[in-house]
């Protein structure tokens, strides 16, 4: 039975990809992709495992590193990982003010768990919309 933990993926200042796990301190993962930050990321979880392992130590909420992950992004590495959207078509799209939307983009400004859902939901609809588009 896999421990459940849920790892957030944001964009580092560089415009890279950092990936942290908010309920196990620590243990973070990085790199110039998305799919370089995970792998990063799980080199860190089972490091630390064999560690403690090594060293009698309590490997604590990593039992024994076989975790089931959640990926999440953050907006700003949802946005750099996916820079294909056009923000203020996005913002029309989803009614959100376009301003707004670049500045929760760069991280600049506070997002509210009702704007993230605003904004999921609005990419999901245009994803879900996208999925029937035929040539």
């Amino acid at each position: 039975n896999m421990k459940k933990v849920v790892a957030i993926i944001e964009k580092t200042p560089e415009g890279k990809y950092g990936i942290y796990l908010p309920s196990i301190d620590g243990i973070t993962g990085f790199g110039n992709t998305v799919d370089e930050a995970k792998e990063d990321l799980l080199s860190a979880i089972q490091e630390t495992v064999e560690f403690c392992q090594d060293t009698g130590r309590n490997t604590g909420e990593l039992g024994d590193g076989n975790l089931d992950i959640e990926y999440r992004y953050d907006l700003s590495g949802f946005f750099l990982k996916y820079n294909i959207f056009n923000v203020s078509a996005l913002a029309k799209l989803i009614g959100i003010n376009p301003s707004l939307l670049r500045q929760y983009k760069q991280g600049n400004t506070y997002i509210s768990e009702e704007q993230k859902e605003k904004i999921m939901d609005g990419i999901h609809s245009l994803a879900n919309e996208l999925s029937t588009v035929r040539f």
